[in-house]
């Protein structure tokens, strides 16, 4: 009984210590100073004006859906990039289609996804992620509409700039700091990343401090810790969580129930997306051997689209960021969604 215990808690241990030495520096690090950026310099007004609550919703739902794409997150990467739009002014719909779609469809996983399981895959994935986009955008607005109400007439759309040149310069750099590393290292050790992540972080520091002043430096750095230390401490609670729930699952359970294409096997795939953690990209192999052990299409695209657009940490940063009814309600439609287009899925794929 000992043993057992010692090898769970190991799971989770192990989890923990892969999350901080693989994802923590390459990945959450740029992620939390990009959040800090755009609520420092993007103007309030504006975004109000592009992906507000007033903005008419085909076309905030549509630039938060394929401006998603552009940045390559896993499900508690983006949590600083949503939430920081979300505070810096943007609508519930929009900023939780980013918190969707950023992780779930990504241009990086889908050029991965399609070498690893083919086009086909590919082009179901992008087709159901920005189904899904739309729809928790409107359950989202619709659900939380008093409190969005509430919350948007304090902030008047106007036609104040987006932002200063100097700032968009910044906001550019910085997503190319946290991109880099995965476009630039497909392969090879994990050092080759640090190298790349390190090059970045020089550039970006030498940037702010010619081109931003001392004033505005610090408003942005103190914006980035409050999403540092906000989110991350939850993030660390989920993962070692979740490397316990990979310890007790046994595999052979996996490869029974995932077989076929009906509605549970679509519901099952969801749920252990929903709850295991996945870096981006690191799905498309994982449910490429599960095909190969029998795993039907369609719980194939459900586990696809929420292993990297959900996880346990996610759920937990999610409800310390927006609030546990905004994760109450966000976390169900995903899944509801998720085991629908696995099921759908299976007759056409």
């Amino acid at each position: 009984m000992l043993d057992i215990i010692v090898n769970v808690l190991m799971g989770g241990v192990i989890s923990l210590k892969d999350y901080i030495a693989l994802h923590v520096l390459t990945c959450l690090i740029p992620a939390f100073l990009l959040a800090g950026g755009i609520v420092s310099l993007i103007s309030k007004e504006a975004i109000v004006g592009y992906l507000g609550a007033a903005t008419k919703k085909i076309k905030s739902f549509g630039i938060a859906s394929i401006g998603s794409f552009f940045v390559a997150a896993c499900s508690c990467t983006v949590i600083p990039v949503s939430s920081g739009i979300y505070y810096g002014g943007a609508g519930i719909g929009a900023a939780f289609i980013i918190l969707w779609v950023a992780p779930a469809a990504n241009i990086l996983a889908l050029v991965y996804t399609g070498q690893i399981i083919g086009p086909q895959m590919v082009i179901a994935r992008v087709v159901s992620a920005l189904l899904m986009a739309f729809v928790v955008g409107f359950v989202m607005t619709y659900a939380f509409r008093r409190e969005e109400k509430e919350r948007i007439s304090a902030i008047s759309a106007t036609n104040k700039k987006l932002i200063e040149g100097r700032g968009l310069g910044l906001l550019i750099l910085l997503v190319v700091w946290l991109l880099a590393p995965n476009y630039v290292v497909t392969s090879g050790p994990y050092w080759q990343k640090v190298v790349v992540w390190a090059a970045g972080l020089v550039v970006v520091a030498i940037y702010a401090w010619r081109m931003l002043d001392q004033e505005k430096i610090k408003e942005w750095l103190k914006e980035s810790w409050w999403f540092v230390r906000v989110i991350f401490p939850y993030l660390l609670i989920g993962v070692f969580i979740v490397g316990i729930i990979g310890a007790l699952l046994p595999e052979e359970w996996v490869r029974t129930w995932l077989g076929g294409s009906g509605p549970l096997q679509s519901f099952l795939a969801t749920m252990i997306g929903a709850i295991t953690y996945f870096a981006t990209m690191t799905e498309a192999p994982f449910v490429d051997t599960l095909m190969n052990l029998g795993m039907g299409k369609g719980p194939a695209l459900a586990l696809l689209l929420t292993g990297p657009g959900l996880s346990l940490p996610n759920w937990l940063a999610i409800a310390k960021v927006f609030g546990w009814k905004k994760s109450l309600v966000y976390v169900p439609t995903i899944v509801v969604l998720g085991t629908l287009v696995g099921w759908v899925a299976g007759f056409i794929l």
